[in-house]
């Protein structure tokens, strides 16, 4: 095929970086960006060279596009998923995948019934130091896996921001930075089978959860805690440590790094978080599963199950138990 024709549905600022990568991709056009703010589209759309519009569903059914992606709130990811998908267009759509799984089932079931490529958008799966420790912990080097650490806590004031209004979010921390850590927990370790969510002390003045743990058991019975915060620091050089019966693994955001129980030199495997190379990753993943009917690296499926996972998360959080994923 020719070049692959997109559209960006949402203007903020997570959409430059979709922009960024995209507009590196030799087979790719930029067709055109719609956001409920005039200026904002039409200063997006100087930018790219490309058509502006303020209502997605004018732009979809004006412009002959392949594939839409969504950087919208995510209280409107299953509506403009589903409207994009029955006009035929492949969909790339920013984390969280949806608010609740009956929204994440209809997505899924467009997607099959059409045979489209519905994709949740989730950085940390093509970090090159992520990928390469996946490798490494399938390669049998670390033994038998006990147990997960993972650490997304900085100081952000979310009082002026979307994510903090849980109509529009869907909850606070726990699904905002939560979706990110599940899902490399779920690609590292696989099927998360048990979870419990406990929400900190309050300390922005926000109607949703600054700071929350998670604990959870994958199938394969690896232990895992994660600390997310708004309101905390935790300068930390590793965001992801996992510890085996034969050795350690840690995923840094300036270095990675592994080690072997019987020896003493730490073995260096990567050159730490690159933002804008995740994005770049990601990003042709998603043309490629287009152009070169390659498998996504996160299916339909894979979406749903992040949905499941962090709504039973919230669930045991009310009544502070572990829970069954799903149940």
């Amino acid at each position: 095929m020719g070049k692959v024709k997109i559209a960006i549905i949402g203007c903020g600022r997570i959409s430059q970086e979709h922009l960024r990568a995209f507009a590196r991709i030799k087979n790719v056009k930029i067709q055109a960006v719609t956001d409920k703010i005039s200026e904002k589209a039409k200063s997006v759309a100087e930018q790219y060279k490309c058509s502006a519009y303020t209502d997605y569903k004018d732009m979809i059914k004006s412009e002959s596009l392949d594939a839409v992606i969504i950087c919208t709130p995510p209280n409107g990811h299953s509506k403009i998923s589903i409207f994009a998908m029955s006009r035929g267009l492949h969909v790339l759509c920013e984390k969280p995948f949806a608010l609740d799984r009956i929204e994440a089932e209809r997505m899924c079931s467009y997607a099959k019934e059409r045979r489209l490529i519905l994709m949740m958008a989730s950085k940390f799966r093509f970090v090159d130091d992520v990928v390469k420790a996946k490798g490494i912990i399938e390669s049998g080097l670390l033994g038998k896996l006990v147990l997960f650490e993972n650490v997304f806590c900085s100081r952000v004031d979310m009082t002026k921001r979307w994510n903090s209004k849980r109509r529009i979010s869907g909850g606070g921390v726990l699904i905002d930075n939560g979706t990110h850590s599940l899902d490399i927990a779920r690609f590292l370790l696989g099927p998360i089978t048990l979870i419990q969510a406990q929400f900190g002390c309050q300390v922005q003045d926000i109607p949703v959860e600054d700071t929350a743990r998670i604990y959870f058991q994958t199938k394969s019975k690896v232990m895992g805690t994660i600390d997310l915060s708004w309101s905390l620091n935790k300068d930390l050089p590793s965001y992801i440590s996992i510890y085996g019966t034969e050795g350690t693994l840690l995923i840094g955001w300036k270095s990675s790094k592994y080690k072997i129980h019987e020896k003493d030199k730490w073995e260096v495997f990567g050159t730490g978080y690159d933002k804008h190379k995740a994005f770049a990753n990601q990003s042709r993943h998603f043309i490629d599963c287009i152009a070169l009917k390659k498998r996504p690296i996160i299916t339909s499926t894979e979406g749903l199950e992040s949905v499941k996972v962090l709504e039973t998360a919230y669930k045991s959080s009310t009544i502070n138990k572990w829970l069954k994923v799903g149940k």
